[in-house]
């Protein structure tokens, strides 16, 4: 029971800081709810670490945009101040179309975006979590090889990734797939690990965490379409012709393509349900906790007693909210991985007999 304390207290002090971090709303007379919401889960030109005396602390990225006179202009995202001030002719739009994107005023004043390739928070994200990722995989490779055959089984790191691994290849990827399994392993152990690892990444309310990666719907159609293109570039003959020739009855086929249309409607399907489960699934998470995180402030005006009642809540149920996410990092990341060996074992139908 104590061991069982000292786990509840560990986690209330690490979680409840992300609750009280925007502790400066509270001055707003009208809370933006879903505005704060949305800009928390956006992406951004710098990592906001925290707020010391109404200063924000932030870690500026790298600026890099072309204007429309053709040059290049490089600059770290500080030189906006936050976004309250203007850099060479560009600043970061406050509303509008453009809102929380660089943009530039054309001869008649007009806001364009020029084009962006700066490194945003999302991208950083990306970038540090993948290198973090192939370090965590290649030391556990160099266990391996450098263990002798008698020696012992692995222990501690090891022994969980090695069993995450066993776990996806023998329950997922061979079940799935069948015989051809060991081609497509690799692909689909790199989609488990990069989708698990960034969602943990995304509970962690500190640097490097924070960002909402695989909560972005740009990064889930990223990895949708490599599924997509890993179904249909090794799929069987059998496979095609069951899409634009199916085995049905001949008025379903022509003069009027009923099931082939539906059939290759269906592979377009395919990886927008993956797109869209993931990227929902992850970005409802990190919503749900900044909801409750936002009942504090909005609570203030019915008194103390109601106030403090509602903080209450709010941190149980945010703390809770937030192992429940846990749960949900690694369920997505299994589901995602799964659909995929699904869709690939469907691609490799064989003849039949």
């Amino acid at each position: 029971m104590n061991f069982l304390r000292y786990i509840v207290l560990s986690v209330t002090l690490f979680f409840v800081p992300t609750v009280f971090v925007n502790a400066e709303d509270v001055k707003e007379p009208d809370l933006d709810v879903t505005g704060l919401i949305l800009d928390h889960v956006g992406d951004a030109y710098d990592w906001h670490i925290t707020t010391i005396d109404e200063h924000p602390v932030s870690i500026p990225l790298p600026v890099i945009v072309r204007g429309n006179d053709g040059a290049w202009h490089f600059f770290p995202s500080s030189r906006f101040d936050h976004g309250h001030a203007e850099y060479e002719g560009f600043s970061i739009a406050h509303e509008g179309k453009y809102k929380g994107k660089i943009v530039e005023r054309n001869v008649s004043g007009e806001e364009v975006r020029p084009l962006d390739l700066s490194l945003t928070k999302n991208a950083f994200s990306l970038i540090l979590s993948s290198i973090l990722l192939i370090i965590l995989i290649m030391s556990c490779a160099s266990w391996y090889k450098k263990r002798k055959i008698e020696e012992a089984s692995p222990k501690g790191f090891i022994a969980m990734i090695e069993m995450l691994i066993m776990s996806i290849v023998d329950d997922v990827v061979k079940p799935c797939i069948g015989k051809n399994y060991r081609r497509y392993a690799p692909y689909l152990l790199t989609v488990f690990f990069f989708i698990f690892f960034n969602n943990l990444l995304g509970i962690i309310p500190i640097f490097p965490g924070g960002a909402n990666v695989t909560g972005n719907i740009a990064v889930t159609c990223v990895l949708a379409v490599c599924t997509f293109i890993v179904v249909n570039s090794f799929g069987t003959k059998e496979y095609w012709k069951e899409i634009f020739w199916p085995d049905v009855p001949t008025w379903l086929k022509v003069p009027i393509p009923i099931m082939p249309a539906i059939e290759v409607v269906g592979m377009f399907t395919k990886p927008f349900a993956l797109m869209i489960r993931l990227f929902a699934n992850i970005l409802a998470g990190h919503a749900i906790v900044l909801g409750l995180t936002c009942v504090i402030f909005v609570t203030v005006s019915l008194g103390a007693a109601m106030n403090v009642g509602m903080s209450v809540l709010s941190v149980v149920m945010t703390i809770f909210i937030d192992f429940v996410e846990l749960l949900v990092a690694f369920i997505q990341a299994y589901v995602f991985t799964l659909l995929s060996a699904v869709f690939i074992g469907l691609s490799q139908v064989e003849q039949h007999h």
